[in-house]
């Protein structure tokens, strides 16, 4: 979310969908600086390693020093007032944490290059990401204890870490594409501290994995729908008969440059289109869909974030009303 109010954004997050037809989450903003960024929240989660701001980014440190500490300040302000804010709540609630792929390409060694670059680290890095998220809802589920957990792994870099396109830090190579067994294993993994808990994988990249992300167990799949390619589309069709819910990001992250958004029904034609060419029921969509934002709010204006999540869940009962 935009600017760096934290009871702010946990009330736009919790009230932005009118009659409750959506799922509030706990936001994170960037804004703030180091630390409040989504992969400063995550490093903020981690059991037992701790990391620091370099020019270059996030490297790993040997104690919690003072970049540590204040990203785990910001996110205790952040479920300080989503707690405030759902008082009395009871459904579903999103909190999300970079998954280890992406976590692996951004985290700097101490020497400087990426954990990616050493599958030894990355296998520490995994187990401490699991570990730390495992203490971090079941801090929520205390503060929220009427909420339905749906834990979201964001994994942006993760077709550059199967196909070896992540930079190394001289940016004259790549490192290699790590085996596909591997990453699925450790996805496994980290998606498996969820327990019982909903889960999904977000990538707002082309070339989503569907099939690796579905071995791995993940409920959903997140993405934007414009990167959706025909040759995907099957992977899509599979999926949604395999029972996994897709999260499909139709509604701009940052503000159009019309000033204004299209009419909700417009805004999920391309979902209605989607289902007919797969041949699938339309009265699946409802409990097959979720709509969301193409990716973060972070970037657009206030207004525009409040305006767009509002936006959602409007056209999501476009597409339950009018499923055709």
């Amino acid at each position: 979310m935009p600017g760096g109010d934290a009871r702010e954004a946990a009330k736009t997050v919790t009230g932005s969908f009118g009659d409750g037809a959506g799922m509030p989450y706990l936001a994170e903003l960037p804004a703030r600086g180091p630390g409040a960024d989504m992969t400063g929240r995550t490093i903020g989660l981690l059991a037992e390693l701790y990391g620091h701001v370099e020019p270059s980014g996030w490297r790993i440190s040997d104690r919690p020093g003072r970049d540590t500490r204040r990203a785990r300040s910001w996110l205790g302000e952040d479920l300080d007032a989503l707690e405030e804010f759902t008082q009395g709540y009871e459904g579903p609630l999103k909190v999300q944490a970079v998954g280890p792929w992406t976590l692996a390409a951004a985290l700097e060694r101490r020497g400087g290059e990426a954990f990616l670059g050493d599958p030894g680290a990355c296998r520490d890095l995994a187990d401490s990401l699991a570990e730390g998220l495992r203490g971090h809802l079941a801090e929520v589920r205390r503060r929220v204890p009427g909420a339905r957990l749906v834990l979201q792994l964001d994994e942006p870099s993760l077709t550059a870490v199967l196909r070896g396109r992540v930079r190394t830090a001289s940016g004259y190579r790549t490192h290699r594409a790590v085996d596909r067994q591997i990453v699925e294993a450790t996805l496994r993994e980290v998606l498996g501290a969820a327990g019982e808990t909903a889960t999904l994988v977000h990538t707002c990249a082309p070339e989503v994995p569907f099939a690796l992300l579905r071995r791995a167990g993940a409920g959903g799949i997140s993405l934007d729908l414009s990167l959706l390619t025909e040759r995907e589309e099957e992977a899509v069709g599979e999926a949604v008969e395999g029972g996994t819910r897709m999260f499909f990001g139709v509604v701009p992250g940052t503000d159009p440059a019309s000033g204004r958004l299209s009419d909700p029904g417009g805004s999920v034609m391309g979902v209605r289109t989607l289902w007919r060419r797969l041949g699938l029921n339309p009265g699946t969509l409802t409990e097959s869909v979720t709509v969301t934002p193409s990716c973060g709010l972070a970037g657009a204006s206030p207004a525009y974030a409040r305006a767009a999540l509002a936006h959602c869940a409007r056209a999501a009962r476009s597409l339950a009303d009018n499923p055709e």
